[in-house]
């Protein structure tokens, strides 16, 4: 079982406020296009829009905004793989060919 190393100790008012305009983004047109173009933000598959999820590239919970710089479309896969880490948390996690786990 890998360890996650990072703590959190988020601040539930900016978690309520920050949900609260995420459900707004949601209705705008301009995220209603992102998903009709149907690809996932990490893993450039094709994915049909209704199957994309909203990802906070830095999470709400570690300070992040849910503003259209900070969300990106993701499949349900890449965005339960990703967590609450950052992108550059993510590349440290990748494994590397030849490693062995366990």
């Amino acid at each position: 079982m890998k360890e996650e190393w990072f703590e959190l100790e988020g601040d539930p008012a900016h978690v309520a406020r920050e949900r609260e305009k995420a459900r707004a983004l949601r209705k705008s047109a301009w995220w209603q296009r992102r998903l009709q173009k149907g690809i996932c933000a990490y893993c450039t598959r094709s994915v049909p829009p209704r199957e994309l999820t909203m990802d906070h590239v830095v999470p709400v919970a570690r300070g992040g905004r849910s503003a259209r710089g900070n969300v990106v479309p993701s499949c349900k896969e890449c965005n339960s793989r990703k967590k609450l880490m950052t992108p550059a948390e993510q590349l440290m996690m990748k494994p590397v060919a030849g490693d062995d786990e366990g």
